[in-house]
């Protein structure tokens, strides 16, 4: 199994709640959410509308502030920054991609010039330069001097990846960057988005509706009710034979103080609810119905506590 980057995280939320106030009801989209991703990680959000993916991203990418909790990026603590910090820290330290492509570049400039300017406002030198080298890495190189009108909208998202990149942040965000393309125009993106992780070491989230993205990422992580669910890691193994072969195992994220969200269908499965009753075993915990009637059938769970 190949080990997850090691190291201080580049991204680092502990407890972190976000309320909003609606008329005069207090609407909780994230409730106590711990989120980890190592230097160098590609690393993919999945969850349902309204499950907190939108509001966490808007919190890391300094557009917003968490009410409570603790949210680190590439070192900076961003409850703490000022309003001048935060300019500095979405120039500098994090790319940003946006799902609607009129957000990600201006239509009166070409490919290239959406990019220089990007490396113009960052105070980049030989902005001419780094900008044809990220339109290089992106696979953009001879749409250069297009508009993003004559551009289908996957080599418009490659171009914002581009944008995004030039003035080299530790960590590049990513808004459903695939949510308007079809099936082939994903496919480029999400491998653009391989190609720089493993070319520049940019450690990189999307938050993403698309199945297709976990074909392309070290781990995906689910967001449920405002918190970090369950995670997939995916490894490549190598037989004895020299053949690989692609792994995966699914993990219950177990946070600080021993909650857990049991999957929903082993819920059903087993008619889980209300109260469920344990039973420690030697190397495992056994999760059992806590009503009358229910399944006898123990779902036995590593290692791990339950929600409560």
């Amino acid at each position: 199994m190949t080990p997850v980057p090691s190291g201080e995280p580049d991204i680092q939320c502990e407890g972190l709640v976000r309320i909003f106030a609606v008329a005069d009801i207090e609407v909780q989209a994230l409730q106590g959410l711990d989120l980890f991703v190592s230097r160098g990680e590609l690393v993919a959000l999945v969850g349902a509308s309204g499950s907190g993916k939108s509001t966490l991203l808007a919190i890391l990418s300094g557009l917003d502030m968490p009410t409570a909790g603790k949210a680190v990026v590439a070192g900076r603590d961003l409850p703490s920054l000022t309003s001048r910090d935060r300019v500095t820290y979405r120039r500098d330290v994090v790319g940003f991609v946006w799902q609607q492509t009129a957000r990600n570049l201006l239509p009166y400039l070409s490919a290239l010039e959406n990019v220089e300017l990007a490396a113009a406002i960052g105070r980049r030198p030989r902005a001419h330069e780094r900008a044809r080298r990220m339109l290089e890495l992106v696979g953009a190189a001879e749409l250069a001097e297009r508009h993003p009108a004559e551009l289908s909208g996957g080599q418009q998202q490659r171009v914002a990846i581009a944008v995004a990149l030039v003035n080299e942040p530790r960590v590049l965000l990513a808004d459903e960057p695939t949510g308007d393309l079809d099936e082939e125009a994903s496919v480029e993106v999400l491998r653009t988005f391989e190609r720089v992780n493993a070319e520049l070491g940019t450690t990189a989230l999307i938050v993403t509706h698309d199945p297709a993205v976990s074909e392309h990422v070290q781990r995906t992580v689910q967001i449920r009710d405002g918190r970090t669910s369950s995670e997939v890691l995916r490894w490549t193994h190598t037989d004895d034979e020299g053949r690989q072969h692609a792994m995966a195992e699914e993990f219950v994220v177990l946070d600080r103080v021993g909650r857990m969200q049991l999957p929903a269908g082993y819920m059903t499965s087993l008619d889980l609810r209300d109260r469920v009753r344990l039973q420690l075993q030697v190397d495992h915990v056994a999760v059992r119905p806590g009503h009358e009637g229910g399944a006898s059938r123990p779902s036995s769970v590593g290692e791990e506590g339950a929600d409560g």
